[in-house]
Order: structure tokens, then C-alpha cells, then sequence
């Protein structure tokens, strides 16, 4: 006889959840605006352009760039550890994150960064 009986139950399985995925893409959206406002603010700021300049050849690219990089990924790991165990409104979090990230492609196309 074997050994399962038909109403045996594996053990409680640990409740899905998607904290860790909406942390990403949250992050990713707010990453995305992040790079857009830099990019006008080093544009139009000879300060803020000097600072953004961290590595010469390439200009306040490599400054807007890499700090948006740094935005994503500090933001991504602080939601990540706190809504890694949660089960969230993923439609509300993926709009969010699309308005900031059409937000940001916006604000990259000349004739709308120009109006700054």
C-alpha cells in the first residue's frame, strides 16, 4: 500500500506574491524620468552640466546616465526589501510606472525639453 493516502494534502504552500516584480518595475519606470529631468537639468544648468561630467570624452551623458542607473537600482532594492513578501495591485503599480516612463520619453524629445 503506498505510503499517500488519496486525501492526503502536500504542505501549505507559501502564498504567491509579486512585491519583488513590482519593485523592478516601478523602479525601472521612475529610473527611466529620472534620466529625462537629468538630461534637461544638465542641459540647461552649467552647474549641474559640470557636475555630470564624470568622464570628460563622453560629456554630462556619462553623469546623467550613470546616476539614473544609481536611482534605479537604490530604488529597486528598498521596494524590493519591502515589498519583497507582499502580493500588490500590480495593474495600479504598472501604470504608474508607464506614466513615468512616457513621462521621461517625453521629456527627452527636443521640441518638448526645449519648452524647459
Amino acid at each position: 500500500m503506498s505510503s499517500h493516502s488519496a486525501g492526503a494534502t502536500t504542505p501549505a504552500a507559501k502564498a504567491m506574491t509579486n512585491g519583488s516584480g513590482a519593485a523592478a518595475i516601478l523602479a525601472a519606470g521612475f529610473a527611466s524620468f529620472v534620466l529625462a529631468v537629468l538630461a534637461i537639468a544638465a542641459d540647461k544648468s552649467t552647474t549641474i552640466k559640470t557636475l555630470m561630467n564624470f568622464y570628460r570624452p563622453t560629456g554630462p551623458l556619462s553623469g546623467v546616465t550613470t546616476s539614473a542607473i544609481l536611482a534605479w537600482i537604490i530604488l529597486w532594492i528598498v521596494l524590493e526589501r519591502s515589498w519583497r513578501n507582499r502580493s500588490l495591485p500590480m495593474t495600479r503599480i504598472n501604470r504608474i510606472a508607464l506614466a513615468l516612463f512616457v513621462l521621461g520619453l517625453l521629456l527627452t524629445c527636443p521640441p518638448i525639453a526645449d519648452l524647459f
